[in-house]
């Protein structure tokens, strides 16, 4: 039986509960970005528009949907650090998308406790087994096909300093599902995690 498909143009709007485009892109790693501002006070931060975008030297990027503090701190201090999400860790990634008053800390809000970076001046999030400090190469407002730009901005950072914490290493290799990963999923409040037994080993062909 052939595929009947929903088809739309976004421009037109969905016509769906909701948006189904972050879900069928998904689920997508949440970049949680910890920053500080000119004055030194921090900033923490969940983004599930983030990734990996080169091996060497590493490139980080996230992009946020308004300038908000993470950006805003990001380009005005080229620093930036992203803490690895977890399912443990899950309340306080939620509470820190919280709106705050500038100048307020997640770190108060969350309870979540700093430790300073080697490189950089933003702290890493200290219960987090996973932290990369981040100078910012670059930065776009992005902007629709016809040229028009929308109040989205993406923020991409050069990887100079790598935090794992040792009992995440096994014969020296990172065990990504044992830290579950906490990744968003699109729909109004989706979550997943990554366990052992879903791993799917394929070598590339060569």
């Amino acid at each position: 039986m052939k595929n009947q498909f929903y088809s739309y143009q976004p421009k037109q709007g969905h016509g769906l509960p909701h948006d189904p485009i972050p879900s069928l892109i998904g689920p997508r790693p949440i970049g949680w970005i910890s920053t500080c501002d000119k004055q030194g006070r921090t900033n923490l931060a969940p983004y599930s528009f983030f990734n990996i975008f080169n091996y060497s030297p590493p490139i980080l990027v996230f992009s946020s949907v308004g300038k908000k503090d993470s950006v805003t701190n990001a380009i005005e201090t080229g620093e930036f650090v992203y803490n690895l999400a977890t399912l443990d860790l899950g309340e306080q990634v939620n509470l820190s998308s919280a709106t705050l008053a500038y100048g307020e800390s997640e770190f108060d809000l969350t309870a979540l406790s700093t430790t300073p970076s080697t490189l950089i001046k933003p702290p890493r999030i200290a219960q987090t087994p996973v932290a990369m400090e981040c100078i910012v190469t670059e930065y776009q407002q992005l902007k629709r096909a016809d040229g028009t730009l929308l109040d989205t901005w993406m923020v991409m950072g050069e990887v100079v300093m790598v935090h794992i914490a040792e009992e995440t290493l096994e014969n020296g290799l990172y065990n990504s599902a044992r830290q579950k990963p906490l990744m968003r999923a699109g729909g109004p409040a989706d979550y997943y995690w990554i366990e052992e037994q879903q791993k799917l080993e394929m070598y590339r062909p060569k």
